[in-house]
């Protein structure tokens, strides 16, 4: 039987082996999720303060939201296949 040091001392290992080394699925969730963030974020800003920004930074925010939804249509094909 095992003491509880050791099977404390196992459990601390494996914790820390999967915390260092993630499987993929958990990596590219954390993409995701950014590139979510960057979506809504970009997006609130232009509803929200669309009327007080000029036109250069709704043009830049507008290029931005395009080129996450792009990369997020990009990933979620790779992720997909």
């Amino acid at each position: 039987m095992m003491d509880r040091s050791m099977m404390l001392s196992q459990s601390f290992a494996a914790t820390s082996l999967n915390v260092m080394n993630p499987h993929r699925s958990v990596i590219v969730d954390m993409i995701m999720v950014q590139i979510l963030s960057a979506i809504i974020t970009l997006s609130l800003m232009l509803l929200l303060k669309g009327n007080e920004i000029g036109s250069t930074n709704a043009s830049y925010l507008l290029v931005g939201l395009f080129g996450t939804v792009i990369f997020l249509s990009a990933v979620y094909s790779r992720i997909t296949r």
